[in-house]
């Protein structure tokens, strides 16, 4: 305790002998405090600005030291810093451009300052004069270590629907954007995914990696995760569980209904083409010559007119008139009583009979064959 009250003593003398070397006020802009993950990296955002003319970067000279100790942290001449830090400390900024930031890799679970930054004027080749230094002795940052890297925050901004895009986002925060952790998820294509950071305050970015999806039925009560991969080796998984809102699916509902419609719309179309079909051929039948019913008279009629016992053969041979068949037996009889001999009866000539026509035998045949027609066809 006793050391350091000497040393900060020391380095408020040596701000008060080089105040009248610096005409105009010096300010340094340096994080107070910074998170430091133990096996990662830091950078130290730091700038400076001073009440004479800009210099060139070859000019300047940059050192970072631990207050403690007064060990050099970071000098452009490797062989100062100090063995502990060699190697690990890269002067990002442009001195010339007022910026003194600092990147420090590898971090140890002892590296949490304070450490603080200090400018020096390199003097030229003329120049006897002993060289230009300035400490920022009350500007100085500080670590918060930390052995166990920050998990990921996974928002989820709604409910998933199945079948709708679906976004969730992965963010993490880092105090080195130098060498900012890599975010992988458990699913997803390269196409799917996309990556941005930010700077959320001084010192301090967010990462971001996106990924869209299109969930389905079998994405329900399943896990999604993303990974940390942080410099240095470390790495943090966070992971949640997604509950896929399932569409309302009536097609249980419309498909039998639709097959219902379709055959009943296609069986009424066959009764309808059947009943047009059947009425076209009664009607058909009917303007042909009678109906059935006027054939089965006219058929009742003939047969009472050619009476019992007839048949076909008597009614298809010719008639004999009354008169001329007493003529005949008159004429028998008187030659029998004259010749006293016994002669066939004559016949009357065929011109004095009424002419038979074959034509009419098809006809009265055919009243026979179009009424079984009528009655087995319709039947």
């Amino acid at each position: 305790m006793e050391n350091k009250r000497k040393m900060m003593i020391f380095f408020l003398l040596l701000a008060v002998i080089s105040s009248p070397v610096f005409a105009g006020e010096w300010t340094a802009s340096v994080v107070k405090n910074l998170d430091a993950l133990v096996t990662s990296c830091v950078v130290i955002p730091c700038s400076y600005t001073h009440a004479k003319e800009r210099l060139p970067h070859s000019r300047l000279r940059g050192i970072w030291y631990l207050v403690s100790g007064q060990q050099v942290i970071y000098h452009e001449d490797k062989t100062l810093i100090a063995e502990s830090f060699r190697g690990r400390t890269t002067l990002l900024g442009n001195l010339g451009q007022d910026n003194c930031t600092l990147e420090m890799t590898e971090i140890k679970d002892h590296d949490n300052g304070p450490f603080c930054f200090r400018i020096e004027l390199v003097p030229t080749g003329t120049e006897t004069s002993k060289t230009d230094k300035f400490s920022f002795v009350h500007d100085c940052v500080s670590f918060n270590m930390i052995t166990k890297p920050p998990k990921p925050i996974l928002l989820e901004p709604k409910t998933p629907i199945q079948g709708h895009p679906y976004t969730i986002t992965c963010s993490v925060f880092s105090t080195c954007p130098t060498r900012l952790p890599k975010l992988t998820w458990s699913r997803g294509t390269a196409e799917e995914i996309h990556e941005a950071y930010r700077e959320i305050h001084k010192g301090f970015w967010e990462v971001l990696s996106t990924v869209v999806f299109i969930p389905q039925e079998k994405d329900d009560h399943t896990d999604i995760s993303c990974t940390a991969q942080f410099y240095g080796g470390m790495m943090s998984t966070e992971k949640l569980t997604i509950y896929v809102k399932r569409t309302v699916n009536y097609n249980h509902i419309i498909i039998p209904v639709v097959v219902g419609i379709s055959i009943a719309g296609i069986f009424g179309g066959l009764c309808i083409f059947m009943m047009k079909k059947y009425k076209n051929r009664i009607a058909e039948l009917q303007s042909q010559d009678g109906t059935m019913w006027n054939r089965l008279s006219r058929m009742s009629r003939r047969i009472r007119s050619v009476g019992p016992g007839s048949s076909h053969t008597d009614r298809s041979r010719p008639k004999v008139n009354r008169s001329d068949a007493d003529h005949m037996s008159n004429n028998a009889c008187s030659k029998s009583t004259s010749d006293h001999n016994f002669s066939k009866p004559r016949f009357p000539s065929p011109k004095s009979q009424p002419k038979y026509s074959h034509k009419e035998e098809l006809d009265n045949d055919n009243d026979y064959l179009n009424t079984a027609d009528l009655v087995y066809g319709n039947l």
